[in-house]
């Protein structure tokens, strides 16, 4: 039997992987593979944190299981299922914790049933926006059982998750903190992360080096100690071993979509807000920087011209777009914002750079030979003893040194999104780094 669950936690605190850690290490059922993480639309505009939602497989459990988390005691899956659970006894035994942990202002959704929903209802959940009546009516037209809280949004999101048949998928060990430890300072060991990282390639997202900073710790008050993104179930749990760290209450390792970039559509006709893009562009403008530390630059895609932004948090990535020209031909993946219609940058690919010329002095007067001066930004230059007026593009200019290479680049690891995929999940290496 599938149960999904979604939307029980807020921006203040509880996690929505914490619930299921917490059915799984009581459960009186067995589990039937991995638990799974299902991040979907990042672009959704009331999303709490990493807009994830929840889903596993009970029931009577058949060969040999083997440990992936830790609670009271061990926690097991086993391979395959032997014997099917009734979807009543599954959703009585649910709903209470969901009433327990569901955090104010919340709308938990809870699914079971005995078949997964359709695959095209994990690509909507992940790319755009779906009504709750749709998804509803797709659940009871296959005799699903659902309970809805609040506005019942979070049946939408335990729906999608349930749907998902992995193309690309990674894991994650995620480890939980003692209810009493929540909201307080952790204690994890910078030096720790950083050798874990060196010692297990496999895992990604781990450290960015530049401050030190320990990625896979959160900044929020939610009972998530750290989480260990990877590709290897094994390496996960030896790489735990080598934190040095507060004692967890509960560690799960979960099957993701995480780092996947399954959220991007490709080739749109029509770009709508709220939706994440694969764009080929051409750069029409010189960037600007705006107030806060942002970063602006004009593209057009045939006859649209778009603004793209590349946001404070992107730190050093900024700098890519300031080294832009107009002619550059780029392939850029992001998030379409509704107002102002932003195209806010995960990853760019730089394909191919233009000629770009520089300003090398003021033009000479055709009459005497001296400089001519300035008449005002955009109006041109003038030789006051000749009184010889000369356009804005009569000045010298040579060429300009480009301080930028074709290749893909991407933000430092503490400000990318979880679904999006990591260059070292995609074989490539950022070819210039930027300070």
């Amino acid at each position: 039997m599938y149960l999904a669950v979604d939307d029980t936690d807020s921006r203040d605190g509880m996690c929505t992987t914490y619930l299921l850690a917490k059915m799984i290490s009581e459960m009186p059922f067995d589990l039937i593979g991995l638990p799974r993480l299902v991040r979907l639309n990042p672009a959704v505009p009331w999303k709490t944190r990493g807009n994830g939602a929840l889903t596993m497989r009970v029931g009577v459990g058949g060969g040999e299981p083997r440990t992936i988390g830790e609670g009271d005691g061990e926690i097991r899956c086993h391979p395959r299922l032997r014997r099917e659970v009734s979807a009543e006894e599954v959703m009585d035994w649910a709903l209470p914790y969901v009433g327990e942990y569901m955090q104010a202002g919340s709308n938990p959704g809870i699914v079971v049933s005995r078949t997964k929903p359709p695959q095209r209802l994990y690509w909507q959940g992940a790319r755009e926006i779906l009504p709750i009546e749709d998804t509803a009516a797709v659940l009871d037209g296959m005799g699903a059982l659902r309970h809805g809280e609040g506005d019942g949004r979070g049946i939408v999101g335990a729906a999608c998750a349930m749907a998902w048949r992995p193309r690309d998928r990674s894991l994650e060990l995620l480890a939980y903190r003692e209810e009493q430890r929540w909201g307080s300072v952790r204690r994890l060991e910078i030096s720790s992360v950083e050798r874990l990282d060196a010692m297990y390639p496999s895992t990604f997202n781990n450290i960015e080096r530049r401050w030190m900073k320990a990625a896979i710790m959160p900044s929020t008050p939610c009972p998530v100690l750290y989480g260990i993104r990877g590709e290897d179930l094994s390496d996960l749990i030896a790489a735990k071993g080598t934190l040095e760290a507060e004692q967890p209450a509960i560690w799960l390792i979960f099957l993701t979509n995480q780092g996947s970039d399954d959220h991007v559509i490709e080739d749109a006709a029509e770009l709508l807000p709220n939706r994440s893009y694969r764009l080929s562009l051409t750069i029409s403008s010189l960037s600007r920087d705006e107030k806060g530390g942002h970063v602006i630059i004009r593209a057009r895609r045939g006859d649209e011209e778009l603004e793209c932004a590349a946001y404070e948090p992107s730190k050093e990535f900024r700098n890519l777009i300031r080294l832009l020209r107009p002619g550059d031909e780029i392939d850029a993946i992001g998030e379409l914002r509704e107002e102002p219609r932003t195209l806010n940058l995960e990853k760019v690919l730089v394909k191919r750079l233009a000629d770009s010329l520089l300003k090398a002095g003021n033009p000479r007067c055709p009459r005497c030979g001296r400089a001519a001066k300035s008449v005002g930004k955009g109006a041109g230059y003038r030789c006051r003893p000749c009184s010889v007026h000369l356009p804005e593009d009569a000045a010298p200019r040579s060429p300009e040194p480009r301080l930028v290479v074709p290749g893909w680049y991407e933000p430092p690891v503490c400000s990318r999104r979880h679904l999006s995929k990591p260059l070292c999940r995609m074989g490539e290496t950022q070819p210039l780094d930027f300070v």
